[in-house]
């Protein structure tokens, strides 16, 4: 089965053809070597390192709890937070598989089905959820960094360095444990030689992932399409709906811990860092060479933007200039989509009008 099929529509499958020009197979080959090699890899070894740490803090933290040792346990807490949104824009592969994607990260939770099970954790202690394998075979609600957040951010947090070993610091120290295991699985899935990294630096016929150049190339336009959608319906709209200005601060990701602006500045740095190294630009026609570069600008102007805001508070979202603020982000993030959608999206045999967005 082609394994690009998720980022489209049946209807949008319909309408494209293959394209008149077959791309360079060689230089296809080299931008998915150089997007696997050059960052996806990469990404998913830092979030193992950081997950790590976040749990050997944690640890630290229940064995002998102090104020001090709350804040540094935050510190690492915000780094994992950050790596993953990094690498949370790749949304195929070995992280699509055993619920992972899910198991780190349980967003949005729309009907708070997450919240409400970890609230009835900590009122009603479960013994079973302080093992980290038996955690894994729970929710997935229960078992990620949303949750984590809730246990160590949520109601009353001074009661984590209230205790030794209390059962609430035993359960976060599982979920950061559980975490670890997952970034560990992920690491070693895309570093196989003959795993996953290999699959996708090898189109062919015989390929249970791309059998084409082509394939390749439009997966990884649908994971900058889709990577920018998911900041902007994901990230943002949740506290802020432009079309029909809802604003709802309580429901930003990780408003908790304070990392809000720095999820949503990592997801776009992690686009930006990915369209830098693999230059999908490399398939645009000399005279339009300059697209690339214009598409890498709208990211960097995105990401600066984001990472200067202040957390999307209710006073905040009461004031204009915060809000015009967004609508400039939002406008860059519309403006990469149309390019690396049109322009790059023609260059490497999307037919005309194709489109992997759902309505933008």
């Amino acid at each position: 089965m082609n394994k690009f099929a998720w980022l489209m529509s049946p209807l949008l499958m319909l309408a494209a053809a293959p394209p008149a020009l077959a791309i360079d197979q060689t230089l296809a080959r080299q931008v998915v070597i150089r997007a696997v090699d050059g960052y996806i890899r990469p990404a998913y070894a830092d979030f193992h390192a950081k997950a790590s740490a976040l749990a050997e803090e944690t640890a630290k933290l229940c064995g002998a709890p102090s104020d001090a040792g709350f804040r540094a346990m935050g510190a690492r807490f915000g780094d994992a937070v950050e790596s993953w949104n990094r690498v949370s824009i790749i949304t195929e592969g070995p992280v699509m598989q055993k619920n992972r994607f899910e198991r780190v990260l349980f967003y949005p939770d729309r009907k708070s089905i997450g919240l409400k099970q970890v609230q009835a954790l900590i009122a009603k202690p479960d013994e079973a959820v302080t093992d980290p394998k038996a955690l894994a075979d729970r929710s997935v609600a229960i078992q990620g960094l949303g949750a984590f957040e809730y246990v160590f951010f949520g109601s009353y947090p001074e009661g984590v360095v209230a205790e030794k070993n209390s059962f609430r610091c035993r359960y976060g120290l599982a979920i950061a444990r559980n975490v670890e295991g997952i970034a560990a699985e992920l690491q070693v899935a895309w570093d196989d030689p003959k795993g996953i990294a290999n699959d996708w630096k090898n189109p062919s016929k015989d390929s249970a992932v791309y059998r084409t150049g082509e394939e390749a190339m439009q997966a990884l336009i649908g994971v900058h399409v889709h990577g920018i959608e998911m900041v902007r319906d994901q990230r943002i709209r949740p506290f802020y709906d432009d079309t029909t200005e809802k604003m709802a601060p309580n429901a930003a990701i990780f408003r908790r811990s304070g990392n809000t602006i720095r999820t949503i500045a990592a997801n776009v740095e992690g686009l930006e860092k990915l369209w830098q190294v693999a230059d999908l630009g490399v398939f645009l026609p000399e005279e339009r060479k300059a697209l690339a570069s214009n598409i890498a600008f709208d990211y960097k102007a995105a990401a600066t933007a984001i990472a200067k805001l202040p957390p999307p508070t209710a006073e905040a979202l009461a004031d204009k200039t915060y809000l015009e603020k967004l609508a400039y982000i939002d406008f860059t993030l519309k403006d990469a989509t149309a390019r690396i959608n049109n322009d790059v999206g023609a260059a490497v045999g999307l037919e005309a009008g194709f489109s992997f967005a759902d309505g933008d």
